[in-house]
């Protein structure tokens, strides 16, 4: 359908629809959407069309996509005058953004680059946000150079990505700062004028602001900005004494999402970096799985053996041993509970891991190169335990060292079926 905006208005989009300019001057969180260009927005995702000249747009609209045309901008003025502070600041700079759900972050990081590159900057963007990740696959954190003006930074491709498995920092908070402290400094490398980080959206409670000074103090940036719809970030801002922050607002055009709208973003996200996947068979003698004792082909000794099996009153598909621990994987109509595990524990004086042939199928797995480079995302579909293969749905088919597994659950096409314990003691 046609739609005619005029100047000085802002086009509301809610997704999922396509728009494309067939006349006029608009704007982008900061970006110029040029004329011909057909502009893809998803579900759950708004986008701002700011008129600088009277236009008309070709709009398709999906199911559940809307439209809201309000006057002026959904620009703060704060945002204008944070980007005009960071773009004075000696360079490089790193700045570090924070707020709650929903409150705009990922745009403010949009905007921000745009006015650097405004100004001829060299542009790196970190999505440290696990469970909204837009530069790389959910539960990840990545880094990219931005090199063009971006309207919604799902747009961008990931060079540079640590998987860690979660969509929550909650449970890996010394994965996520160790994966941002190694980005950071890698951007810095490659010469980063304008090194963006944006952060997850988790503020409230003692451990959350415990976790963000933390974060802070580690990353060093040299600006830190909040945005905040009332006071929210105080017990956090508050405590960051030596380093410059700058509270901005939330735009009022920030669209809420539930849970359900905050899935299906993440699944979209899947999706994207499952694209081509297919099944691939990883014999573990020369792919390992990182951080499980599984694979190491050390079967325990004949005596020992024969204790494990009288105490379990099972015969174990399969059984490793490492100096700290002792992996036993027991076929599908096996199971022992967790005090017999435990009492295990104590026989042997070692970590005992049990687990149930089938449990790993739809772990969410990352695949790595020989040098710790992340290669790409797949499904675990099966583990034959006495053959020593894992299979993986995955686009990755060459030059894979190692598997390293999280605890999101998938289908192959990319939605979200559970979380899986399996491995939880190891990764």
């Amino acid at each position: 359908m046609k739609r005619i905006v005029e100047k000085g208005k802002t086009l509301l989009v809610d997704g999922p629809a396509s728009v494309k300019i067939i006349s006029g001057e608009v704007e982008v969180l900061g970006a110029e959407l040029r004329t011909g260009i057909k502009m893809v927005i998803r579900e759950g995702k708004r986008i701002p069309l700011e008129v600088k000249r009277k236009a008309e747009f070709d709009m398709t609209l999906g199911e559940k996509a809307a439209t809201n045309e309000v006057e002026g901008s959904t620009i703060p003025v704060s945002w204008e005058k944070a980007s005009s502070e960071v773009l004075g600041h000696e360079k490089p700079v790193t700045v570090m953004v924070m707020g709650g759900v929903d409150c705009g972050k990922t745009s403010f990081c949009a905007y921000l680059a745009n006015k650097a590159l405004e100004k001829k900057r060299r542009v790196t963007i970190i999505d440290a946000d696990l469970g909204q990740a837009d530069v790389g696959p959910p539960s990840t954190i990545g880094s990219c150079q931005i090199s063009k003006p971006i309207r919604d930074p799902f747009e961008t491709g990931a060079q540079k990505v640590c998987f860690v498995g979660v969509t929550s920092p909650s449970g890996a908070v010394s994965r996520v700062v160790e994966g941002l402290v190694d980005m950071k400094n890698e951007a810095l490398r490659r010469n980063a004028e304008i090194l963006i980080i944006n952060t997850d959206g988790w503020i409230e409670g003692e451990d959350a602001v415990h976790y963000k000074v933390a974060l802070t103090e580690k990353i060093s940036p040299g600006i830190v900005v909040g945005i905040q719809q009332q006071n929210e970030l105080a017990p956090i801002l508050d405590a960051l004494t030596q380093i410059k922050t700058i509270v901005v607002d939330s735009p009022s055009a920030a669209r809420k999402r539930d849970r359900e709208e905050r899935r299906l973003l993440r699944e979209l996200g899947y999706k994207k970096y499952l694209k081509g996947a297919r099944t691939e068979s990883f014999p573990l003698w020369w792919a390992r799985v990182a951080g499980v004792p599984f694979g190491t082909r050390m079967p325990p000794s004949k005596e020992r053996m024969k204790n494990i099996v009288e105490f379990l009153k099972a015969t174990p598909l399969y059984c490793e041993e490492t100096p700290n621990s002792v992996f036993i994987a027991l076929d599908k109509e096996q199971w022992i509970d967790k005090e017999l595990t435990k009492d295990l524990e104590q026989r042997l004086n070692k970590k005992v891991n049990v687990v149930r042939e089938g449990d790993e199928e739809g772990l969410l797995v990352a695949l790595h190169d020989a040098k710790g480079s992340f290669l790409g995302i797949g499904v675990v579909e099966e583990i034959n335990y006495e053959r020593r293969v894992v299979k993986v749905y995955t686009p990755v088919q060459e030059g894979v060292s190692s598997l390293h597994l999280g605890r999101i659950k998938l289908d192959k096409k990319g939605r979200e079926i559970g979380l899986g314990d399996v491995f939880i003691d190891y990764t």
